[in-house]
């Protein structure tokens, strides 16, 4: 069996290809997955990208997945993870009911609810509002957003307290070389210096933004389980089926804890996990 996993991150495991945009581990290969997945045809039993498809453009999303079927051999398997439109909606709007009813906990989660819907969507810089919320000394729910996000947000919340603890050990002096130092050693601050001071404030600005939104970090479109079914049988795949992140029609698939961790918590519960066949 070939196994070939697409966007991983640092979520890999070494019995699988793995391919990323940059690579985190020598194990992983780096590629611009908006190109082209970089194999030959019918070279896999089984693709899996998780948190990858709503960073296409939706026209995009359609090319993507026709990439993915032609790596696939036949009878294979693609299995996707996404946000879970449907699942955010709900959340939220039983939320809204009970914030409406005066109920603080409800509030402060309809607040977090609005951010996941629009903040990976609208927002500018990294991390937007959502890393600024994660980072708060006191998280006035942060049950709530375990419960939803599970291990991503876990190791949020915990670097957000390093980076605080790191930020008042650091003696002054290094605070204030460290512009000096990038000057030397990176080009792009570099670069950036020069067009700060050729660009107008607004067009320096614009500029940035723009960098930002083209970076890769931001949702360029959300699914729920009848439209990601249609896109995927629109792109030739059939027996498509919604499936729980511990259960999957490839083999040993908890062995590999891609989708769930050690333990058997689910790694990103605020997922919608879908399987489809390459027909034969």
């Amino acid at each position: 069996m070939k196994y070939l996993n697409l966007g991983c991150g640092n979520r890999f495991h070494t019995d699988w290809i793995n391919v990323n945009f940059t690579s985190p581990n020598p194990v992983v290969i780096a590629h611009n997955l908006t190109k082209d997945i970089p194999f030959s045809d019918n070279s896999f039993d089984v693709v899996y990208h998780s948190h990858l498809l709503e960073h296409f453009p939706k026209a995009e999303a359609a090319t993507f997945l026709q990439e993915c079927h032609r790596v696939l051999r036949p009878q294979g398997i693609l299995r996707i993870a996404v946000p879970d439109l449907e699942q955010i909606i709900r959340s939220y709007l039983f939320a809204l009911e009970q914030a409406l009813d005066n109920s603080l906990e409800a509030a402060n989660n309809y607040t977090w609810l609005l951010l996941e819907l629009f903040d990976q969507m609208v927002r500018n810089q990294a991390g937007g509002e959502m890393i600024a919320y994660l980072h708060q000394e006191n998280i006035p729910n942060e049950t709530f957003i375990l419960k939803r996000l599970g291990t991503e947000a876990k190791n949020i919340i915990a670097s957000g307290c390093q980076t605080q603890q790191i930020s008042l050990s650091k003696p002054w002096f290094k605070h204030a070389l460290r512009p000096i130092y990038r000057v030397f050693r990176d080009p792009h601050y570099r670069q950036n210096i020069f067009l700060k001071r050729l660009l107008s404030s607004a067009d320096y600005q614009a500029l940035q933004i723009g960098r930002f939104r083209q970076s890769g970090e931001i949702h360029q479109w959300m699914y729920d389980r009848y439209s990601l079914a249609q896109l995927l049988q629109q792109n030739g795949f059939e027996k498509i089926q919604q499936r729980p992140a511990h259960e999957s029609a490839i083999l040993h698939w908890s062995s590999f804890n891609l989708d769930t961790e050690p333990n058997g918590s689910v790694y990103k519960p605020d997922s919608l996990y879908m399987e489809a066949i390459k027909p034969a």
